[in-house]
């Protein structure tokens, strides 16, 4: 016997079986007048977007940059990140799921299927190209975003609740998750109940939303890249375990793509933070990056601050508050 506990839009999103909870989409529509319909995930890939900006916007003055820098940026980061998501997730579900499917079913982004993997490499090309045009630094900038990105991501991932997707092995844990039969892979058709992966990497994402909230207010002077870095290893190595639960990983022959990047952008992460404070050497970079004084924003018409070379590399150390 259950117990209903709360309902989305006249169905049924939580149960309570006896204190279990069990999760189950109320369905991957918010609303649908007529023709037209919002659906979940195109609302929390706008949400997560907004909040981000709002956040680097807010963080920006702590690092002397302009907060109008960031909203500008994030234009270019929507341009590069969404359909290099998309495209990448495209290219290794070629086979299982487009081909043969109308071109259409490309671009319709909605329905889910996107990979964050792809989205970091689309956004750091157009971060690149936006630093590159109004002479920032990259890392500076870089580190900026990570706390938005993160925090992004796991709002995201409530899209792969609703669309019912995403999900891991099967499991009779208290908080498994329901998956309608439509949903589920072949080899898995009689089994109800799977592991809520979204859920793990979502409170996994705020975890590190949370370090990386520290680290930037902590250390105030880090070097450029620094949060990149810990971004980097920290949801690596989240996303490493999670994906070995998934049932529809991208895959390459036998390998779990994400797996493998992941564990190269984490070894990535580990050799940089090395760099930085090991070998006590900074990145390259479109410029050096500035350590301005107190009142002094870095923003796209000042052009001179971004170059000023008299900023010594202990300036960018990590100090200690005694």
């Amino acid at each position: 016997m259950s117990v209903s506990a709360i309902y989305a839009f006249g169905i049924n999103l939580f149960t309570i079986p006896w204190l279990g909870v069990q999760f189950a989409s109320p369905g991957a529509e918010l609303i649908k007048i007529g023709p037209l319909s919002i659906r979940w995930y195109g609302l929390l890939i706008a949400s997560a977007i907004i909040l981000g900006t709002l956040l680097s916007q807010k963080l920006a003055p702590k690092r002397q940059v302009d907060p109008d820098v960031l909203g500008d940026l994030v234009i270019w980061l929507v341009i590069g990140a969404i359909p290099a998501a998309r495209l990448y997730y495209v290219a290794f579900e070629w086979q299982n799921r487009f081909a043969g499917q109308p071109l259409s079913k490309i671009f319709a982004i909605w329905e889910g299927g996107i990979a964050i993997h792809g989205a970091i490499i689309g956004g750091t090309v157009a971060c690149l190209l936006f630093c590159r045009k109004h002479k920032l630094s990259l890392w500076q900038l870089a580190d900026l975003i990570m706390p938005s990105l993160i925090l992004g991501q796991a709002i995201g991932r409530w899209g792969n609740f609703f669309n019912s997707e995403a999900f891991g092995t099967p499991t009779d844990l208290p908080w498994k998750l329901f998956i309608p039969v439509e949903h589920r892979p072949t080899e898995l058709i009689n089994e109800a109940y799977f592991h809520p992966t979204f859920l793990y990497e979502s409170l996994w994402n705020l975890g590190i939303f949370g370090i990386l909230m520290g680290v930037f207010y902590r250390f105030p002077k880090a070097k450029p890249g620094t949060l990149v870095m810990v971004y980097l290893i920290g949801y690596s190595a989240g996303r490493v375990w999670i994906e070995g639960l998934r049932t529809d990983s991208l895959m390459l022959g036998v390998l779990r793509v994400a797996q493998v990047v992941s564990l190269s952008c984490l070894a990535f992460g580990v050799l940089g933070l090395v760099w930085l404070y090991g070998m006590k050497r900074l990145f390259p970079d479109v410029v050096r990056p500035m350590a301005a004084q107190p009142n002094e924003n870095i923003s796209l018409s000042d052009d001179n601050a971004n170059t000023d070379e008299s900023n010594s590399v202990n300036d960018l150390e990590i100090h200690h508050d005694q």
